[in-house]
């Protein structure tokens, strides 16, 4: 990220670029990309228009269901698919390393004592995987997991798949081949951090 950000001036601009080319066929409200790439109203909405001037996405208007049942006009942003480097672009942002494995790292050591972290999926470039990001260890903070995954969405600009599972829970479900743990290990995959050799 450090990298590309340097490169288009903003890690807001990165995080919108990416949500809009990984859900290329769906239109955001304003309020929605705000939410989805965890980013200021005032950020947001200078990035937005400066990737409309360049091209990259276009912009409309669309009427939404309001709280009271009643129709609203609002903003909405979408890709334009007719966008002349949009391919070279999305060379760019999706086959450069997306986190370091240090950064993953560090920003999972609060969630408990780690003994495994495996990543897959979009961390290589690999659509077909069926996850994305497994993480092994002893009493494990599911909800900083979670909240780790969240930020790491924002800036990906999709939801993760992900499993999180005790050391003991790891260990049995490769002793009885979980297909879940076995899809994962048996297929593309980064070991980032393993401290169970004697596992798998």
């Amino acid at each position: 990220m450090e990298v590309l950000s340097k490169l288009f001036g903003s890690p807001d601009r990165i995080k919108i670029m990416r949500l809009f080319i990984l859900n290329s066929s769906t239109t955001f409200t304003t309020n929605e990309v705000l939410e989805r790439s965890k980013i200021s109203s005032r950020s947001g909405k200078k990035e937005l228009n400066s990737l409309r001037e360049s091209g990259l996405i276009k912009q409309k208007n669309m009427r939404i269901e309001g709280s009271r049942g009643r129709k609203t006009s609002v903003t909405a942003w979408f890709l334009n698919q007719a966008f002349p480097f949009l391919n070279p672009l999305k060379q760019l942002l999706f086959n450069t390393e997306l986190f370091r494995k240090e950064e993953i790292i560090r920003r999972l050591r609060g969630s408990g004592r780690i003994k495994v972290i495996i990543t897959a999926g979009i961390f290589i470039s690999d659509e077909d995987s069926r996850a994305d990001l497994l993480v092994v260890g002893d009493e494990l903070r599911k909800k900083v997991v979670e909240k780790v995954v969240k930020s790491m969405e924002a800036e990906i600009g999709r939801e993760l798949s992900y499993g999180v599972f005790e050391t003991e829970d790891f260990r049995y479900r490769i002793s009885v081949c979980d297909k879940f743990i076995r899809d994962i290990l048996d297929y593309p995959h980064r070991k980032i951090l393993n401290k169970l050799e004697d596992a798998f």
